[in-house]
């Protein structure tokens, strides 16, 4: 038996990957599972992305390529998030990944140290704390509350300025995953402001740029004299449906940016050149199709939301952005005696023999995510109304839960949840 290093032994994953496995096994037996735990697009890649893709390959633009990225596609990027987001960038701040989330373990490696003090806002994505336990820095939780919109404040960064032994870092997600909460401007402002002439670094994580359902995607990078002080993520997976293509990119000061470089050098040496023209051909060509995938979306999403909150025992903050729905349902689970994510397994293996509904309990994004389950909207229309009208009777088969329970000890409720 090999001897497996303690940070390998003790590293925590993505609960939602976890879930999958479990759906497609069911799946592969037999049982109908509507998939809203994994946050992908039900959607094609975009066509202009797929054409440059198989384009680039015909042409045998398949062998290495500078670790910072295609020249064309750094520029493109920069023009990108200058036209879309106000951020006043150039090629020499780009810097070309595997998606956006490659982008948190180069920001920690880059700019953290041991002991170094990270603030997150939680619930929070489940992979920010395994890529700071890779540097040793320190995650300092601070909880969104729905009363709030579960927005980020500059009073909590302002309080880890204050308070923390060594405070060095913030991750900011917005629009946020799991709770589907959006950052306003002035939120961004006012957190800037805290930040700006302190030795913070930010890493603002924006996967879910263009699903805001109010307003506008805003990012912090755009606010004045913040260059030297964060690192902003973008990836392809949701706007342009393209998350098998792996491809993403970041945008920083060109000091941040080189740095970044050189870990990539030493790891995944580029990223592959054809998924750089796919994406090019995406931002360049794309934005009909991105903007009617966002609308069908967000059609979802509002479906899923109303569907949910008519649910007794749900209660539903509704998302301002993601295609993510975040409902507290501590009531039900005080009352059945189960965990948010005992009761989310149980919706996908034991409420019904034929049928399950797969979904993530709100813990698989920290403590602060207790008593809520998140679902995506990553479904056709119809199989999210057939979750919809499958749910208010699976939470009532009491029966089936106790036997469930006496099998799975492990998601028997401790202590009661109280009501966030």
């Amino acid at each position: 038996m090999p001897r497996i290093s303690q940070l390998a032994t003790n590293l925590s994953s993505e609960t939602a990957f976890t879930v999958l496995a479990v759906a497609r096994r069911l799946k592969g037996l037999g049982k109908d599972v509507v998939e809203l735990e994994i946050g992908d697009s039900p959607f094609p890649s975009t066509p202009h992305a797929k054409a440059a893709g198989i384009a680039a390959i015909e042409a045998n633009q398949t062998g290495y390529c500078p670790s910072l990225g295609l020249a064309d596609f750094r520029a493109s990027a920069a023009k990108f998030v200058q036209e879309e987001f106000g951020i006043e960038a150039t090629a020499d701040n780009v810097v070309v990944a595997s998606g956006a989330k490659p982008f948190e373990q180069y920001f920690a490696e880059a700019l953290l140290d041991p002991d170094d003090g990270v603030l997150i806002f939680s619930p929070h994505f489940p992979t920010y704390v395994p890529n700071l336990q890779r540097c040793r820095a320190r995650a300092v939780l601070e909880p969104l509350k729905p009363d709030n919109q579960f927005r980020p404040t500059a009073e909590a960064v302002e309080r880890f300025l204050k308070t923390d032994i060594k405070p060095r870092a913030i991750f900011l997600n917005s629009p946020h995953n799991p709770t589907g909460g959006v950052a306003t401007r002035q939120d961004l402002g006012e957190i800037a402001d805290v930040v700006r002439g302190t030795d913070l670094v930010v890493f603002s994580d924006e996967p879910y740029c263009h699903m805001v359902w109010g307003g506008k995607h805003e990012s912090i990078l755009a606010q004045p004299g913040m260059f030297d002080h964060v690192v902003s993520a973008y990836t392809f997976s949701k706007s342009y449906s393209m998350s098998g293509w792996r491809i993403g990119f970041a945008v920083a000061c060109p000091e941040i940016v080189q740095t970044i470089g050189k870990l990539i050098n030493t790891t995944a040496s580029c990223s592959p050149p054809l998924a750089q023209w796919a994406a090019k051909a995406a931002l360049e060509l794309d934005h009909a199709t991105r903007d009617e995938y966002m609308a069908r979306f967000r059609k979802k999403v509002e479906t899923l939301s109303a569907g949910l909150a008519k649910i007794d025992g749900f209660e539903v903050c509704p998302p301002t952005g993601t295609f993510y729905v975040f409902p507290w349902v501590g009531s039900i689970c005080n009352r059945l005696g189960i965990t948010s994510h005992g009761l989310a397994m149980f919706l996908l293996e034991a409420a019904d023999d034929s049928f399950g509904v797969a979904c993530l309990g709100g813990e698989s994004f920290g403590e602060a995510g207790a008593g809520f389950l998140r679902f995506s909207c990553a479904e056709p229309d119809e199989r999210i109304e057939q979750a919809l009208a499958f749910l208010p009777n699976a939470i009532h088969r009491v029966d089936r839960i106790k036997t469930y329970l006496e099998s799975n000890p492990k998601y028997q409720l401790k202590d009661r949840y109280l009501n966030s």
